[in-house]
């Protein structure tokens, strides 16, 4: 029996999108991209390459369950995202669950965001915060959240929620110390976080004045990242 050579990988591509599939490295990227939500160039360089190398095709499928890829090549992030639509009558399609944030979260996302955006502007590539300095940028906010600055275990949880949603990671070897993901970027308009702080702000200063204090309840503030919590 004569032996059948066996198809180069690019012949096979060609075949698969003949068949209207993505190639077999856009597949995996892709797969990879929906379950985590985020992908990384520093974690995952060869996942990052292919969604790079692939980002029209995979754009094309994302479309038809109502999901785009966002990829910022400098910052090396590829990162799933809802298509935003207007006047759909048909409901809520999307795979992304929207959910909505606590007070002391959006708090702590807002704060995170500003440092970002500070540290940025000064010139920093890596942006790192520790726990103490947390403390500090939420102390303000404290009469809002019905919490203290002892209170570490509320701060603790928030900490360990944006490390869910990959806007903050871990330090290696040092346990209270995060650096901020460019994740952070897309998470809302900066503009609006920058309203946001100027209202909980007031919102602080007049329940200072006061003496009362508000529960931590849910704010109308969503996070449309995906779900990741493998």
């Amino acid at each position: 029996m004569t032996e059948q050579p066996t198809p180069s990988a690019s012949e096979t591509d060609s075949k698969a999108m003949a068949a209207g599939r993505l190639p077999a490295e856009a597949r995996r990227a892709l797969v990879e991209l929906m379950r985590q939500g985020v992908v990384t160039a520093d974690t995952r360089r060869l996942v990052f390459d292919a969604l790079c190398a692939h980002r029209a095709l995979i754009a094309d499928h994302l479309a038809d369950m109502y999901l785009r890829i966002l990829i910022d090549e400098p910052a090396g992030l590829a990162l799933l995202l809802n298509v935003e639509s207007e006047g759909d009558d048909e409901g809520d399609t999307s795979l992304i669950t929207r959910r909505t944030l606590t007070v002391y979260d959006t708090l702590l996302l807002i704060v995170l965001r500003k440092h970002f955006f500070d540290r940025e502007t000064a010139g920093d590539t890596r942006i790192r915060i520790d726990f103490t300095q947390l403390e500090d940028l939420m102390l303000p906010f404290l009469s809002l959240t019905g919490s203290s600055r002892s209170d570490r275990r509320k701060l603790n949880g928030a900490v360990d929620n944006m490390k869910k949603r990959k806007i903050l990671n871990a330090v290696r070897g040092e346990d209270d110390r995060f650096e901020i993901s460019p994740v952070i970027r897309y998470v809302v308009n900066a503009e609006y976080l920058e309203h946001l702080l100027e209202e909980y702000r007031r919102l602080a200063a007049e329940a200072a004045a006061g003496g009362g204090q508000n529960s931590d309840a849910s704010e109308e503030f969503t996070d449309d990242s995906a779900d990741d919590d493998d």
